[in-house]
């Protein structure tokens, strides 16, 4: 299992690979005439702005409670979530109007050369997605999973921009704007990611529930404790990196207050030793009759 160590190092190494692609493509598409290519490297930039968030993110989420935070840090993950989101959709906007302004203005061909290039960043931007993603998922942390699908934006802008310049290349003159539409389709991809995390990072900075398969497992490990009859109400909501329970467990009215706590005491151990990342429990006590 994934550690926030490793989730650390990877932000830190897409920090490093995305400076380099930035660079790399903005150089290649000035000198190839690629706006497109040019473009994908602005959007490699914002990315380097992105790696910064979930690097930060990620540190402060897992900062132990104190005194003016309760709570923990957690919130420090969604709001990452968030800003990545919207670096996201800012990047599909300039891209757009870019795009759209090359369209209206005749250019050259592109340079073959740049196709190369392309592949080089389709393959390492693919393998970045997949590395972030896995380790998010394994991680449950938003702000990873959004910069993974930050990668994947950028493999598939890259892919299309592939696409584009060879349609031009091949095509030869009156094609020399199609690595633009190319440009301005990807920005729709783009977009479309942004809006997709960003509406999950919202549902969990609001407390949106967990799935109904968790709670339907959590509500059976409380249930299976011994003393408890059984389970009225379950909540359940994501903070940072782990999960915090606020669940209701029916026992037996005859029992005496510190029975009642006994059990309630087992049921949070039970809950806090599952594989769900839960760091929070609250157990209310409630009589069978």
């Amino acid at each position: 299992m994934a550690t926030v160590e490793t989730g650390l190092r990877l932000a830190k190494f897409a920090l490093l690979v995305n400076a380099l692609l930035a660079v790399g493509k903005i150089a290649t598409g000035l000198l190839g005439n690629s706006y497109v290519l040019v473009a994908d490297g602005i959007e490699s930039t914002a990315d380097i702005f992105s790696s910064l968030i979930v690097w930060g993110g990620l540190r402060v989420s897992v900062l132990p409670a104190d005194e003016n935070h309760p709570f923990g840090h957690g919130k420090a993950e969604p709001v990452a979530g968030i800003i990545v989101s919207m670096v996201l959709l800012a990047a599909a906007l300039l891209i757009a109007v870019q795009s759209v302004r090359e369209i209206l203005t005749p250019h050259h061909l592109p340079a073959w050369y740049t196709l190369p290039v392309l592949v080089v960043v389709v393959l390492v931007k693919e393998m970045m997605f997949r590395a972030a993603f896995r380790t998010g998922r394994s991680l449950a942390s938003t702000a990873l999973k959004s910069d993974a699908w930050h990668h994947r934006s950028d493999a598939l802008t890259s892919a299309a921009a592939f696409v584009g310049i060879s349609i031009a290349l091949i095509g030869g003159k009156g094609y020399e704007s199609a690595d633009d539409w190319a440009a301005l389709l990807a920005c729709g991809v783009i977009a479309w990611n942004g809006l997709r995390l960003l509406r999950s990072a919202l549902d969990e900075l609001m407390d949106a529930s967990v799935s109904p398969e968790v709670v339907a497992h959590v509500r059976e490990l409380a249930a299976a404790v011994e003393g408890v009859a059984a389970i009225d109400k379950c909540r359940i909501r994501k903070s940072g990196l782990h999960l915090a329970v606020d669940i209701h467990v029916v026992v037996d009215g005859d029992l005496t207050v510190r029975c009642g706590h006994e059990i309630a005491h087992r049921v949070k151990d039970r809950l806090l030793a599952s594989q769900h990342r839960i760091n929070d429990v609250t157990v209310h006590v409630e009589p069978s009759n």
